[in-house]
């Protein structure tokens, strides 16, 4: 795909007029699905699908448009003529952009992802081995997936990466089940059953009586999962350049005087040399390695796109348009896993979390409802799963002033979202311990 993205990059150039600018974003997969359900395989198929997003630019003026790529040189380079003449048409009549934003120096690049992956067949038949006699519902993406860029100044950027992920639940009965996934850049085999292992044990635990807690504060553990989704809630504006500049960041109490800070050992990072998405952006800006976002409970960085840094007068740090992060990472604590449910002693053990929404969004406070298994904790020891409940709590009591520790043990979670195209989303995330976490009903 390098190669072909390549070539028509250089016939689009050929086709310039004068002053005029390209840039140009590619997207690519090229993924293997199969769904199941009662542990057998209903659905598999293939997905090779090649995208184009070209942004033709005059002096301050700028129009973009999509396409999809066939993979036939003269039908594709056909399509790209006459998107850029149709571009190029309505270009004049439209005003300038005082926010427009490009990289002009070449930084080039190159990341050959390694396919370590295993043949599809043989990892489905390594899930069916594992899970059969129960209730298993999931589904099973890999491959590869490629990013792009290239302008008319002569930049080239390129990145490929190789995943999968195994996105799955054990069924019980009505509401009941135990989600979980297993996904990564290498197939273990024993990694995977020790992940059947403890949801096979979860499951058990789950056919024992449900029980309900009277609403208040209980001493909590988040799962990664769990505290993944609360940091998924701040990605939305939390970190962004333009959010804080027009004061519209649920984390803005941290970044203007007077501070509030979280707690110590908190230190979030947009950790792009550690996950699967490219370094570089729609405008053709290379992304440092990371990006120190909260360092010790204390604010220290935002993320700013190209547009932002015109309009505010910043220094873009690479970021997307969005201002999102793409490997959100969190510093591990030094908690040993084996000791959660001893140290937790009475409180609820929360694998996953789900419905997540701002409640407050100047407080950074954040409501939402557990998801699947969920369990009651006494004297260090699981006695009950628990029915759903909906708790809200601030960001600022959950990872700051209530937070008891963060685990040793972390645990890299792929975005599983397929919408369009397979995510290179990913967190890198410990455990909680926290006290005080607010339950609502």
């Amino acid at each position: 795909m390098e190669q072909y993205f390549y070539q028509l990059m250089d016939y689009l150039t050929s086709q310039l007029h004068g002053a005029e600018i390209f840039l140009c974003e590619f997207e690519g997969e090229h993924s293997d699905f199969t769904r199941f359900n009662h542990a057998k395989i209903r659905q598999a198929g293939t997905v090779e699908q090649r995208y184009l997003t070209l942004d033709f630019i005059d002096g301050a003026r700028h129009a973009n448009a999509k396409l999809t790529l066939s993979g036939e040189k003269l039908l594709d380079q056909a399509q790209l003529l006459t998107i850029l003449n149709n571009l190029r048409a309505i270009l004049p009549g439209l005003p300038s952009d005082p926010h427009l934003l490009y990289a002009t120096e070449i930084n080039s690049s190159e990341h050959l992802g390694n396919n370590a992956l295993p043949h599809p067949k043989d990892a489905v038949m390594e899930i069916i081995n594992q899970v059969q006699g129960n209730d298993f519902v999931g589904i099973y993406a890999e491959g590869g997936i490629f990013k792009g860029f290239a302008n008319s100044l002569g930049q080239r950027n390129w990145h490929s990466s190789y995943s999968f992920n195994l996105d799955w639940s054990f069924y019980h009965s009505q509401d009941k089940a135990v989600k979980t996934a297993y996904a990564g850049l290498h197939w273990n085999n024993a990694a995977f059953q020790q992940k059947v292992d403890r949801a096979l044990q979860e499951l058990e635990l789950l056919k024992q009586p449900s029980r309900k807690i009277p609403r208040g504060k209980y001493r909590v553990y988040l799962a990664p999962a769990a505290l993944s989704e609360i940091c998924g809630m701040l990605a939305w504006d939390g970190f962004s350049a333009k959010a804080h500049c027009s004061k519209q960041s649920p984390l803005l109490r941290m970044s203007q005087a007077p501070q509030q800070n979280l707690h110590p050992s908190i230190t979030l990072r947009e950790h792009t040399a550690g996950g699967i998405a490219p370094a570089f952006q729609a405008q053709g800006f290379i992304k440092p390695d990371a990006v120190t976002l909260i360092e010790n409970g204390v604010w220290k960085n935002p993320l700013i796109s190209p547009r932002s840094a015109q309009e505010f007068g910043l220094i873009t740090n690479g970021a997307d348009e969005e201002e999102m992060p793409n490997s959100l990472q969190l510093a591990a604590g030094d908690f040993p896993q084996a000791d959660v449910l001893k140290t937790l002693d009475t409180g609820v053990y929360i694998n996953n979390l789900w419905y997540l929404n701002y409640s407050d969004r100047a407080a950074c406070r954040i409501t939402g409802m557990t998801r699947f298994a969920s369990f009651w904790v006494e004297n260090g020891e699981i006695v009950a799963p628990l029915d759903v409940m909906r708790f809200d709590e601030t960001i600022f009591n959950i990872l700051g002033d209530n937070l008891l520790a963060l685990t040793q043990e972390q645990e890299m979670i792929i975005d599983s979202d397929t919408y369009e195209q397979r995510s290179v989303n990913s967190t890198l995330m410990s455990g909680a311990l926290v006290k005080d976490f607010t339950f609502t009903l």
